[in-house]
């Protein structure tokens, strides 16, 4: 057995470093303001896991917690199956691939604080085109009054957004497959579906969970996209997590928001754990 070169290291540690730098220092010192009671820098009081606790305890807390869940399940639901229908039918000539995939990433080019202004005139009444055409397929003019309708216009918007990103990563996955896997499945007589279920989802595999461990990252944690839309409203539907931790921000509550950042920081670090886990147990299997 060869011993492994672990030469490569050498070239990756200064990105190591710069990366420990600016994400390391800030980490430890939001954990650090997290057990203080801050009323400016200079004057904090020791208060332990007083902020914690009452986060954990809050009935508020677990409520936003179940909307940023159910939000990034809908996200799922919809973006994955949706980018791989995508994928599959992007036309294999080479002009039509380039031209294709281009169009597929014009969302991505959008910037996140533009995205829901962008929205918001899409669906304006009187000048948006879905405005216009939804009001008169009986779209209320008033809908940010109506939970469902707040709910749909933000899933939609994120679907739009980042769709894109799965398609790609597909795609990319689609292309290491060798066309002798598909000539020895035209000559077996194998339909669409048995090529998909045997052939194309292996290959799947691993970026999709790279891609459903992403989009629940970037889902679970929205704000710059869904706080725009309706702040929050109506009656709190879209108070997610990541809207209550920018209201304790803006309110300069430095103890309770950095409590909030730790807190969701290792939500977010337990799942991305999981789906660790869960890639090596697949790289695994198909190793064995």
């Amino acid at each position: 057995m060869k011993d492994r070169d672990n030469t490569g290291w050498i070239f990756v540690l200064p990105a190591v470093l710069v990366l420990g730098l600016v994400g390391l220092i800030p980490l430890m010192t939001v954990v650090n303001y997290s057990f203080f009671e801050i009323f400016i820098l200079d004057a904090r009081f020791w208060v332990g896991f007083e902020w914690y606790e009452g986060i954990i305890t809050s009935g508020h807390f677990w409520a936003s917690f179940g909307r940023s869940a159910l939000f990034s399940m809908l996200i799922l639901t919809i973006q994955i199956p949706l980018g791989i229908a995508i994928a599959l039918c992007i036309p294999q000539r080479k002009t039509w691939v380039g031209i294709s995939l281009a169009v597929v990433a014009l969302p991505l080019l959008v910037p996140w604080n533009m995205i829901p202004s962008l929205w918001l005139a899409l669906m304006n009444p009187d000048t948006g085109i879905l405005g216009r055409v939804l009001g008169g397929l009986g779209w209320p003019v008033d809908w940010k009054l109506s939970i469902p309708h707040t709910w749909a216009v933000v899933i939609a918007m994120d679907v739009w957004h980042w769709t894109s990103l799965v398609v790609i990563l597909c795609y990319s996955a689609l292309t290491t497959i060798p066309p002798s896997h598909y000539q020895a499945a035209a000559i077996d007589g194998a339909g669409p579906w048995q090529v998909f279920r045997h052939i194309q989802l292996p290959q799947l595999y691993h970026v999709l969970l790279m891609a459903v461990l992403l989009r629940f990252m970037d889902s679970f944690m929205i704000y710059t996209e869904a706080f725009p839309i309706n702040a929050g409203g109506p009656d709190g539907a879209t108070m997610f997590l990541a809207v209550d931790l920018g209201e304790e921000i803006k309110a300069f509550n430095y103890g309770p928001s950095a409590a909030r950042s730790v807190i969701y920081f290792l939500i977010v670090l337990t799942v991305a754990y999981s789906f660790s886990k869960a890639q090596s147990k697949l790289s695994d299997r198909q190793t064995s």
